[in-house]
């Protein structure tokens, strides 16, 4: 995929003002891409838009196929006539500046049980409603029942559901279809309502010039109705326990590496069928979005693999990726495949020539300047994509008050701090890189408190939002002015 040159926003939906506590694909979605427009920006990109699992995280989530239903607008559905003015104005008091993910959820499971009340039968008879299931049949039956039986079970795992459920014996499987049928209809329904929504939102993105950069998790959760569904496709034991997970080894940075605990793929099973699994998972996905970036683009070319019984990342070992067939076969299938390779971390000469072999753009962030190697002038097409930095890095200037400003004296540091984000996006925006991306942290040049997400830490992460005026036509006018000037 060869790149035109142009600036964007990484902006997690979950990020955007919403009076029901987590940013919604809604009216101030459509703000957003207005801003953004103005900006003279023509990128959005996002994180995972699947159903948040552990951690609230959206790279592990309870299906690789599945919407969000969290960032469903509440107004459209009372647009659409599925809730009342008096519905939502018993809304509680949300956090302006952050989610409170118990207490949205809690809220919106509330307002979605009503909504679907109202759907009803004639709803889950129509044709929309019907096509939409058949067009997705590959997974929406699977998932819906996965989190019917989730919520049946206490949210526990699917491996500690009882035995003959958890294995999917054909008879228990008809039982619990037939006993869980209401609460079936009603993921769908959500996801029905999600597909929707963000189909209108795209088109609007669209119209106005935006392409939307969505990002692929290489892994998927062992949570999810997909290991649950396709367990022959994944490292389980006969009980469906993970024999082998995912994980990085050790480094400078972290002398234990890092043990994700996902479940790693069968690749030689997932051959069989041409890579079944995954060109549906990417059909799917680019109909949400015009380009994937995808996450640990390392793991396709080689994986590192860690017995599931241990508690660090030390005791693994390289096992060869499907690299070349796997995207070729893709490519075969699904004609030019527009994605974008994370090429961060440990990369080999094997891991770009597989990047090069099919034209994916790698990436580049500023915070990484000393420890990533960078192309000779000479070499470089340009072809990549550059960030000030990624959802896993600190903002600009929590970066840049620890790597420097700490040490400045309080009346130095005020005067470096006017200035500093901006000639550091500036950077970005002048060098040779395609794609110039920045954080809307970095746009707002907002502290460490703003940061989303810390990597190896649970608890505090994916909360940040911004603030409803927090979009000024000021700014807009200093993006448009930076676009201008170094052409994008």
């Amino acid at each position: 995929m060869k790149l035109d040159r142009a600036s964007g926003v990484l902006l997690h939906p979950t990020s955007l003002p919403s009076p029901y506590g987590i940013g919604e694909i809604g009216t101030e979605a459509r703000k957003f891409i207005d801003f953004l427009k103005k900006g003279g920006f023509k990128l959005w990109q996002i994180l995972p838009l699947n159903p948040v699992g552990y951690g609230e995280s959206p790279y592990q989530s309870f299906s690789a196929f599945a919407g969000n239903p969290l960032l469903i607008s509440l107004e459209r559905l009372r647009k659409d006539g599925l809730l009342s003015r008096k519905d939502l104005a018993g809304a509680p008091s949300f956090p302006e500046d952050r989610v409170d993910f118990s207490a949205c959820r809690k809220f919106k499971t509330r307002m979605f049980r009503q909504a679907f009340a109202k759907f009803g039968v004639k709803g889950l008879k129509s044709t929309a409603f019907r096509e939409f299931k058949d067009k997705n049949s590959f997974w929406i039956a699977d998932y819906a029942l996965f989190m019917a039986l989730k919520e049946r079970f206490q949210n526990q795992p699917w491996n500690c559901w009882d035995q003959p459920i958890a294995m999917r014996d054909a008879q228990t499987l008809k039982f619990w279809e037939g006993k869980l049928t209401e609460d079936v209809h009603y993921h769908m329904f959500l996801q029905y309502v999600f597909f929707n929504q963000w189909s209108d939102l795209k088109k609007y993105a669209n119209k106005k010039g935006i392409r939307i950069i969505g990002d692929l998790p290489l892994y998927v959760s062992y949570d999810s109705s997909d290991a649950w569904v396709h367990s022959h496709l994944f490292a389980l034991d006969e009980r469906g326990n993970p024999l082998k997970v995912g994980g990085v080894p050790p480094d400078y940075f972290s002398p234990t590496g890092q043990l994700w605990g996902n479940p790693l793929y069968k690749w030689e099973e997932m051959e069989k069928d041409d890579y079944l699994w995954w060109r549906q998972r990417l059909k799917v996905l680019l109909e949400l979005v015009d380009v994937i970036r995808i996450d640990h683009f390392r793991g396709f070319e080689a994986y590192w693999e860690i017995p599931a019984s241990e508690s660090t990342a030390v005791n693994g070992r390289w096992v060869q990726g499907p690299g070349e067939k796997f995207f070729a076969t893709l490519a075969q299938y699904l004609g030019e495949l527009p994605l974008m390779a994370e090429d961060l971390g440990f990369i080999t000469p094997e891991v770009t020539a597989l990047k090069d072999k099919f034209d994916f753009p790698g990436m580049k962030v500023l915070q990484f300047i000393d420890r990533e190697p960078w192309p000779a002038p000479e070499n470089d097409d340009g072809n990549w994509v550059y960030y000030t930095g990624t959802h896993d890095n600190d903002t600009l200037l929590g970066w840049y008050d620890e790597l420097v400003l700490s040490h400045f004296s309080p009346e130095s540091r005020e005067k470096w701090l006017a200035n500093i984000c901006w000639d550091l996006i500036e950077v970005v925006y002048q060098s040779r890189a395609k794609w110039a991306i920045i954080p809307l942290q970095d746009l707002l040049c907002l502290d460490s408190s703003a940061r989303m997400n810390v990597p190896g830490t649970v608890g505090n992460n994916w909360h940040w939002r911004f603030k409803k005026d927090d979009l000024t036509r000021k700014l807009a006018k200093k993006t448009a002015q930076l676009r201008k000037k170094y052409a994008r």
